[in-house]
């Protein structure tokens, strides 16, 4: 397939949907730039009205149809982004616009297609059944289908991000980031950066588990998907389009993948630079642009990421939080043996130092030893065989599983279960202050005579951390107990009578 790179630069240069679509500000963000020792910007298309890039191209494409185009309306399949796109311009000249998604698609990318009145059908678990539905009803009701990606149209109403990047950007750039799932942007933008300026590099950024392109460029033609990864969502194709991999094949100087970790960790930070919350899709670029600095150790360079999206579900926050620690490598994950016996866990906190414990999971299990699960901040993931050197020659066997996706997925949440051994335990939940030296302190006061038979505790980044702690307590001792929560100053609940304690924890 031949395309015209002259032909299709005076297309992106003609666009004009600015009624519509706006021109995003390039901004810089100076923590992270600090941290990495070069100039990183971000293209804001999370700013559009829709939150997502997409809209530049749908609006190109309507742009160009005729009256008999929109005689019954138009059909397109969309995970999300190109959905909003299509239905808004729909909206816009009073069409009627289908949109087929899949069934895994977030509840708000669904309720905003709906809220720009497009009708909305749900099949298949992945785009591309959603795409076969699409076709066959275009085909039954005479709709014009629109391509989210492998259209020249669509191309060039994303490749004005490129254009904008240049007009907006007066200094030397080393290169530019684009989010790839089916190639619509980083095909358009690489077609209108190229053109101009042959030496700036463009570089598209898939999730893993998703890299179609990548994997098709390797293998110098379009390769089709078994399975795709879904964390991504926006950007989760089984094959890319035909326009794409043809002008990727002839513009893209590289291609990054990234796993699910670092794109936590760029979306955490792009929040902490902007205050803004991008979807997994949207933070791709910077989740590359983080991995080709590092790896090609590089610095006092300006780089572009294109934030493509921040149509995120609520709900997956709690996910995004979790790893994001672990994808900027600044927490540990370590499975730590220890004899059981009173004083043991004090001994485990002050080899670890004054590193801050992000979490603690413990549950007595045996007479003879037992087994920590733990989360520990790091600075440099170098430390980590640091700590375990350190535990080591204390006698304690330690085990990294910071790289164990059961143990980050499953297994931190699944410590614990009933302890017929532990006799006489008391159930209580704490609130420590979240600051160094509140679990010592906790320690410290306790009687080296009681035994810790459970403990767990995860730092939320509250100010508070909620603990939940069994301690076997002899009966005679219960006063001497008392006396031990009223002198340690943190507030304490009784759970001990607690029925989910009973159900799943107690003798």
């Amino acid at each position: 397939m031949k395309i015209d790179l002259k032909q299709l630069k005076k297309s992106i240069d003609r666009v004009n949907n600015y009624n519509v679509v706006k021109k995003t500000p390039l901004q810089k963000l100076d923590q992270l730039s600090q941290r990495f020792d070069n100039n990183i910007f971000v293209k804001r298309e999370d700013l559009q009205l829709i939150h997502s890039f997409k809209i530049r191209g749908a609006m190109n494409r309507f742009s160009k149809l005729t009256k008999k185009n929109l005689s019954n309306g138009v059909i397109a399949a969309s995970a999300g982004n190109h959905a909003q796109g299509v239905a808004l311009s729909a909206k816009k000249i009073k069409c009627r616009a289908v949109i087929v998604m899949p069934e895994i698609t977030p509840l708000i990318k669904v309720e905003a297609v709906k809220s720009h009145g497009a009708e909305v059908v749900l099949h298949g678990d992945n785009f591309a059944a959603a795409m076969a539905h699409a076709f066959e009803l275009a085909e039954k009701e005479k709709l014009t289908f629109l391509h989210p990606y492998d259209d020249l149209d669509v191309i060039a109403g994303q490749g004005t991000i490129g254009k904008e990047i240049l007009d907006q950007f007066n200094k030397p750039i080393h290169a530019i980031f684009c989010c790839v799932g089916g190639g619509g942007l980083v095909s358009g933008v690489a077609a209108y950066i190229k053109s101009v300026n042959p030496k700036i590099k463009v570089i598209g950024v898939e999730a893993k588990g998703a890299e179609a392109m990548t994997k098709s460029l390797k293998a110098n033609k379009r390769v089709n998907l078994k399975q795709v990864a879904l964390f991504a969502e926006g950007a989760a194709v089984k094959q890319v389009g035909e326009h794409n991999f043809e002008l990727c094949k002839q513009l893209v100087d590289e291609m990054i993948v990234v796993d699910n970790d670092s794109i936590c960790a760029a979306i955490k930070d792009m929040f902490e630079d902007s205050r803004t919350v991008l979807e997994p899709a949207g933070a791709l670029a910077l989740a590359g642009m983080k991995q080709y600095i590092e790896k090609n150790k590089l610095s006092n360079e300006n780089m572009i990421g294109i934030a493509s999206g921040a149509n995120m579900n609520f709900d997956r926050l709690r996910f995004v939080s979790e790893r994001a620690e672990i994808g900027e490598q600044r927490e540990a994950i370590i499975a730590v043996t220890i004899p059981e016996k009173p004083g043991a866990f004090k001994s485990f906190c002050e080899k670890i130092g004054k590193r801050n414990i992000t979490e603690f999971n413990y549950r007595y299990s045996s007479k003879k030893n037992a087994q920590i699960f733990t989360g520990i901040s790091i600075s440099d993931p170098s430390e980590v065989k640091s700590i375990i050197n350190s535990l080591g020659a204390a006698g304690l066997e330690a085990i990294d599983l910071t790289a164990n996706e059961m143990a980050k997925l499953h297994l931190r949440h699944l410590v614990g279960g009933r302890a017929p051994q532990a006799k006489n335990e008391l159930i209580y939940r704490f609130e420590f202050p979240e600051q160094p030296g509140a679990l010592m302190n906790f320690l410290g006061h306790l009687n080296k005579g009681w035994n810790i038979s459970l403990f767990h505790y995860r730092n939320h980044g509250a100010d508070t951390a909620r603990v939940l702690v069994g301690i076997q307590v002899p009966a005679r001792q219960k006063q001497t107990f008392k006396k031990f929560l009223s002198q340690l100053g943190y507030p304490y609940w009784d759970e001990t009578e607690n029925p989910g304690y009973s159900l799943f924890l107690g003798n």
